[in-house]
């Protein structure tokens, strides 16, 4: 049962033979083509409702005589406008046009407590038919679109292709796109009249339409059953009335109010007709989540051990959609130079780590498009685990920012942050304090969030932590991230996607660094093969001790086998280095694997196989990877 979920396996066989009813067995035979049969199938009565066998001979004929119109309909939305089907019951035929056969009802009963009675299914598709003109009209004048308001390439009906009904809705749904592209927000099919030439095996389409007038976008307000103030949700929608109108615009304007947490779907609703002054305007109506939610996870890791996260979190606080989450983590980190803990009577209260943070985001100050961040954190963490060593950290965090967001893709913030903690490691132990400003920028044109096909991504964030703002050691912290999406096909079945990042630290020297403060590549998130946080330089010991820069770069090509399963090759590469800016003296580390994935509605579950190309001793030969989303 699990496995027919996932469409491994069909239920064709029929129910038991009984005195009760008269179950059946249904046959298809359509030549060569199996999208015929699937057509054929989905248009049956009959072969929807097999397992539900009816009571009577008279029944079932009746089922089957119901069938010959809707399946001819669907030959002919094929394009097969001289399609013959026949369907024999028991061995009697029965045809469209034509009396039903006294004795089908009997042949049938005569199967009754025996076996399945036998259907066939018999389509004469005939010859594919061609249109031989396509014709699209302007509605109000009955005059040809130009090559410039209608380019040719914008809907595929062509004179010598095939006459599918399938295509000429799909030529009716781009026109409409097209227009509404141009900013005709009302623009229609008026008429669609195919005139079918049986003896010619051809066929001509007349496709009239009316694009009604040019408009910009009206008034937006936001309605619906919330409690969410509506001036949060507008500053979410980066409409203006007097704007081009864009269906891209309504879109995008959609998935950036669904960005707020307490908000569970939005309806952008388009008026039916143009206001007085020649605008359309829009209506988002909102639909609010739950006000509250917890959540529980647990993990087990060979390499990391195990762990435990809770989490509670109000999703409008004040009726404003202000989020409030608090986070709690306890773990058991690996012990410096020694793997996770060998069994329970080797732990010690000591060996465990934690974290709790609270983090709260207050939308669009005032209805402004300015948001209010503040976070705090307290953490005691470890890593390392294995020959190449790491660090012990304990520290407390907090920071306060305001995100500026011009608009659905493009971001910037500012703010103020400040750290207390000590870490340890083998150039060893620094007692510090940070205080300093941060700013960031961050830039997303991709399409989808887990599953990206197209687009760019990009965010830089440069943090100042100066002596003179009370910070024991007086740093700056920069990091580059980009990463790039490109289809190779209209369906984006073919995908290139590619990352590259950046990062430095100045200002003092690398033993005077907080060690939760330096640069570490390897793990799933960077170079894939190598262990979490493993590439760095080396210290005296040979154990990695961070680096005061960062490169990374990785490269993939995605490539979807069927609709839910796609193969996706691989090549990551990076380090750290003990330079403020990468000088590449350290070695570069270099894998390369292959991904499987499976598309959900969710995201793609992803499931990596690395293996380092140019490893150290103590490496693996390759390492797994599980998740939901792409790598990057």
């Amino acid at each position: 049962m699990a496995l027919d979920l996932f469409g491994l396996f069909g239920d064709d066989k029929p129910p038991a033979a009984s005195a009760q009813a008269l179950p059946y067995l249904i046959e298809f035979h359509t030549g060569d083509s199996s999208d015929l049969k699937d057509a054929l199938q989905q248009a049956s009565t009959l072969y929807r409702t097999r397992q539900e066998p009816p009571p009577d001979g008279d029944t079932l004929v009746r089922r089957a005589e119901g069938d010959l119109a809707p399946m001819i309909d669907a030959l002919w939305g094929a394009g097969y406008y001289n399609a013959k089907v026949t369907v024999e019951v028991a061995g009697v035929p029965i045809k469209l046009g034509q009396p039903v056969p006294p004795n089908a009802a009997r042949a049938a009963e005569s199967f009754r407590a025996r076996e399945s009675v036998p259907i066939k299914v018999l389509a004469e598709p005939g010859p594919l038919f061609k249109l031989r003109t396509v014709n699209i009209t302007i509605a109000r004048t009955g005059r040809p679109f130009s090559a410039e308001d209608l380019p040719p390439k914008t809907i595929k009906l062509r004179s010598g292709g095939d006459a599918r009904a399938a295509d000429t809705r799909a030529a009716e749904s781009a026109l409409v796109d097209h227009f509404r592209a141009q900013s005709f927000p009302l623009a229609k099919v008026t008429t669609v009249k195919p005139v079918v030439f049986h003896r010619l095996e051809v066929v001509d389409v007349d496709i009239r339409v009316d694009t009604g007038p040019e408009a910009p976008f009206g008034p937006v307000s936001v309605s619906g059953k919330s409690d969410v103030d509506p001036r949060v949700v507008r500053s979410f929608i980066y409409i203006e009335p007097g704007d081009a109108y864009s269906p891209q615009a309504v879109a995008t304007s959609r998935k950036s109010v669904l960005t707020l947490p307490a908000i569970s779907s939005v309806r952008m609703r388009e008026a039916e007709r143009l206001n007085a002054n020649g605008q359309l305007p829009i209506d988002a109506e909102i639909t609010d989540r739950k006000k509250r939610v917890v959540g529980l996870s647990a993990r087990y890791s060979t390499l990391d051990g195990p762990a435990l996260q809770a989490y509670w979190q109000h999703r409008n606080l004040f009726g404003g959609a202000e989020s409030l989450r608090l986070q709690g983590d306890l773990f058991v980190p690996p012990r410096t130079n020694s793997p996770a803990l060998d069994n329970l009577k080797d732990f010690e209260l000591a060996d465990l780590g934690g974290r709790f943070k609270a983090t709260f985001i207050k939308p669009a100050l005032g209805g402004s498009r300015n948001d209010l961040l503040l976070d705090g954190m307290v953490e005691k963490d470890a890593t390392g685990g294995d020959i190449y060593g790491g660090y012990n950290s304990k520290r407390v965090t907090g920071s306060a920012a305001i995100r500026h967001r011009f608009n659905d893709a493009f971001s910037v913030q500012f703010g103020v942050t400040g750290e207390k903690g000590v870490t340890s490691d083998s150039l060893g132990t620094v007692d510090y304090q940070l205080f300093g400003v941060t700013g960031s920028v961050t830039y997303d044109s991709t399409d989808r969030l887990l599953d990206p096909t197209k687009g760019f991504r990009a965010t830089g964030a440069v943090t100042a932590y100066p002596e003179f703002f009370g910070s024991s050691v007086g740093i700056v912290e920069s990091k580059v991230q980009a990463s790039t999406y490109y289809a190779l096909d209209e369906e984006a079945r073919y995908v290139l996607a590619g990352r590259v990042a950046l990062g430095s630290v100045t200002g003092a020297s690398l033993a005077d660094i907080p060690s939760t403060h330096r640069f570490y590549a390897g793990g799933g998130g960077s170079v894939r093969g190598y262990r979490y946080r493993s590439l760095s330089p080396l210290g005296p010991t040979n154990e990695v001790i961070g680096g005061r820069s960062l490169f990374e770069a990785s490269l993939e090509a995605r490539v979807k086998i069927t609709d839910t399963i796609g193969l996706v090759p691989f090549f990551d590469m990076g380090g750290a280095f003990e330079s403020a800016y990468p000088d590449f003296k350290q070695e570069l580390r270099y894998a390369a694997g292959l991904g499987l994935r499976y598309y959900t509605a969710v995201g793609p579950i992803r499931i990596d196989v690395a293996t380092p190309l140019n490893k150290r001793a103590n490496d693996k030969a390759w390492a797994l990877y599980i998740g939901i989303g792409q790598a990057f």
